[in-house]
């Protein structure tokens, strides 16, 4: 399942914005799946802090094997060195317990995420162990297809940002701006700017990422 968008959203965006109407049509249509398992997909985004996505899908493949489903059943029912043999940290074996515990005993209301503003479904994510709020947005992003999500948190975006409008740094005064002239569709405007800061996957990006990568090498990339 990927997320869901089309017509409408590129061509608000264009319209907004010229030069990212550019990067639209150069890039075209971006598959990116989604987990519309809001259980499975917090646990999936505490495994995958500070790690590869490779290694985070081996640790959910290693999980999938030995528990069958994610569920908060099947986690309480493995003991933390269980959980720890897949791969991931005692602490983050911690926090998904945790989670489990409270989505069991209904401390933690799932449903009522997905029927919260997004500012609020932000703060009730950010209420568990290892939740941040960069965490709680690709939740609402990756998990609920929230359409109008714009991390200042995520680096890659920033990147991308810099990138496409030619600025050396990115701060909140201006990530406000861009949030502004994308919204309702930030959401979609994050996949396009993602693009353009993974350059092989974004045809006419290439150099500027080249580029990217020399600065960071040089130590001028912050």
């Amino acid at each position: 399942m990927y997320f869901q968008y089309g017509d409408k959203e590129t061509e608000y965006l264009k319209k907004k914005d010229k030069v990212l109407g550019e990067v639209i049509e150069k890039i075209g249509h971006i598959e990116r799946e989604v987990d519309s398992d809001l259980f499975s997909s917090v646990i999936h985004h505490i495994i995958g802090q500070q790690i590869s996505t490779k290694a985070q899908a081996t640790i959910w493949r290693r999980m999938k094997e030995q528990l069958g489903e994610v569920t908060a059943e099947s986690i309480l029912a493995a003991e933390i060195p269980e959980l720890q043999s897949f791969g991931m940290t005692f602490r983050k074996a911690e926090y998904i317990k945790d989670f489990a515990e409270k989505v069991q005993s209904g401390a933690f209301d799932l449903e009522r995420v997905s029927q919260l503003p997004d500012s609020e479904a932000i703060k009730m994510l950010v209420s568990l162990k290892g939740i941040g709020v960069w965490t709680a947005e690709m939740i609402l992003l990756f998990c609920l297809q929230c359409p109008d999500i714009f991390s200042f948190d995520d680096l890659a975006i920033q990147r991308g940002l810099r990138m496409v409008y030619h600025h050396r740094k990115i701060d909140r005064k201006l990530f406000e701006k861009y949030r502004r002239r994308f919204s309702p569709y930030c959401s979609v405007a994050s996949l396009y700017l993602w693009g353009v800061a993974g350059g092989g996957r974004s045809p006419g990006y290439e150099g500027l990422c080249a580029e990217e990568r020399s600065k960071s090498w040089n130590g001028q990339n912050k």
